[in-house]
């Protein structure tokens, strides 16, 4: 079965940091596009980042770039959103997506398959 088990989710301060980790299981990782979105309290899903993990592609959106970073550790079939200078507006379940085909535009549209349970993170003023 294909699994992706987001955590690091948390309570943190305005101008913090958190590190979500994305673990895949069920298909090739190596192959694999991997992303993150999120969705805040009465507003739709939107794409954060999201990687290719062979060529290391990434995109970004508009709100994070620059503070954002995504990567991956393909031993441990992980994929990380390392999240710098927090703001407020970041409160929001945070999800992993995966494509197994590494179709990274396809991911970045919200069209996979594949999501996790969430994790919640919290940015407090």
């Amino acid at each position: 079965d294909v699994q992706l088990q987001a955590s690091g989710g948390g309570l943190v301060q305005a101008g913090g940091s958190l590190r979500l980790s994305c673990v895949v299981s069920g298909f090739t990782f190596d192959g694999a596009a991997i992303g993150w979105f999120r969705q805040a309290p009465g507003k739709e899903r939107e794409a954060v980042a999201c990687m290719g993990i062979r060529g290391g592609s990434t995109l970004y959106a508009d709100s994070v770039q620059g503070r954002f970073t995504i990567s991956s550790d393909k031993a441990k079939k992980t994929v990380y959103l390392q999240m710098d200078s927090l703001k407020p507006e970041g409160t929001a379940v945070y999800y992993c997506t995966g494509n197994p085909r590494g179709w990274l535009v396809h991911l970045w549209q919200g069209r996979s398959d594949y999501w996790g349970k969430g994790t919640q993170v919290t940015v407090s003023s």
